[in-house]
């Protein structure tokens, strides 16, 4: 189905958030009457859980989308342990990191079906 001309703005957003914050977040979409498909998924530089939100929504709604992202998927302060290289005996020296929030990949839908 080719999209029509009043069609033309529609969006897929790619959320990438944390696990925790995953249903918070679609509560939010939800509450702007849309439709939201979780995929579960795994990071690759911590491997810690997270989930993989697809978000179709048109152009008008995007920073409402945006926002509700914002709002919901919060960046918090981790520690890994990284081993000091001075150190005679390999102790690991806590280092903070920041992960969290939300990584939004915007698509521009070209065409769509409903089967």
């Amino acid at each position: 189905m080719q999209l029509t001309e009043e069609h033309q703005e529609i969006r897929l957003l790619i959320a990438v958030v944390q696990a925790q914050d995953a249903e918070n977040a679609i509560s939010a979409l939800q509450r702007l009457n849309l439709s939201v498909t979780r995929l579960p998924s795994v990071g690759g530089f911590l491997g810690r859980r997270n989930a993989t939100l697809m978000i179709g929504t048109s152009a008008r709604l995007e920073p409402a989308v945006m926002d509700a992202l914002q709002r919901n998927c919060r960046q918090r302060v981790e520690y890994i342990a990284v081993p000091l290289e001075s150190a005679p005996l390999p102790l690991p020296a806590p280092t903070p990191i920041t992960v969290g929030g939300a990584t939004v990949f915007n698509l521009e839908v070209e065409r769509y079906e409903e089967i």
